[in-house]
């Protein structure tokens, strides 16, 4: 039998700091929806938070920083969802649907957050280089681990190569930004996602 030392509780302090951080974070994706985030302050997310600027700065470098963080954590919970919503034991080619329309539904569920994330980060420097090479290397990772099961070896198909699965995630991407541009509601992507994904990992690829 092992024996195993509980972690300790949360002291007081780090509890509090941990909720300004989430305050912070809530106040600047409001931020980001009322005014985007090129016009959106650090004055704006600590109105909305009702806290100070000093502790804002205790938390995060600098809007960018606070922007960044957001984002990292949207898109980890995003690849989470899709994990979660794929059954690894369904036909391989309803597993594609699975994952297309969790993908799809989680950046439905905040789209100027969404956009921002596409259109605003590139010009960010080098902080937001990276957050764009981590989610890529989250989203590839997630396309390879999908379809690298049992059920897709079965079916005797050729997983997506890293390419291949660049082209997803770049491509999904795009095309959810100009709906989202556009006026349009981001479930009408849906089938043309599935049909472009059933394309690039189907039968026709086998060797």
């Amino acid at each position: 039998m092992f024996v195993t030392r509980a972690d300790p509780a949360p002291s007081a302090e780090t509890a509090a700091d941990s909720g300004f951080r989430r305050r912070l974070l809530d106040a600047m994706a409001d931020a980001v929806r009322e005014r985007g985030y090129r016009d959106a302050t650090v004055a704006d997310v600590v109105r909305i938070a009702r806290t100070s600027r000093r502790t804002f700065y205790e938390h995060f470098a600098d809007k960018q920083d606070c922007f960044v963080a957001l984002l990292t954590e949207r898109n980890n919970d995003t690849v989470q969802q899709i994990y979660a919503a794929v059954d690894p034991t369904a036909p391989w080619d309803a597993q594609i649907h699975q994952a297309i329309v969790a993908w799809i539904r989680a950046s439905r569920e905040d789209t100027c957050i969404t956009l921002a994330w596409i259109r605003d980060t590139p010009a960010l420097g080098e902080r937001a280089r990276q957050l764009h090479r981590d989610a890529a290397e989250a989203f590839i990772t997630l396309i390879q681990d999908l379809t690298a099961t049992p059920v897709f070896q079965g079916a005797g198909l050729h997983p997506p190569t890293r390419q291949m699965a660049t082209i997803l995630y770049g491509g999904f991407r795009e095309l959810i930004a100009s709906t989202v541009e556009d006026g349009r509601d981001v479930n009408e992507i849906v089938d043309v996602a599935v049909e472009t994904a059933l394309a690039l990992v189907g039968p026709r690829y086998q060797g």
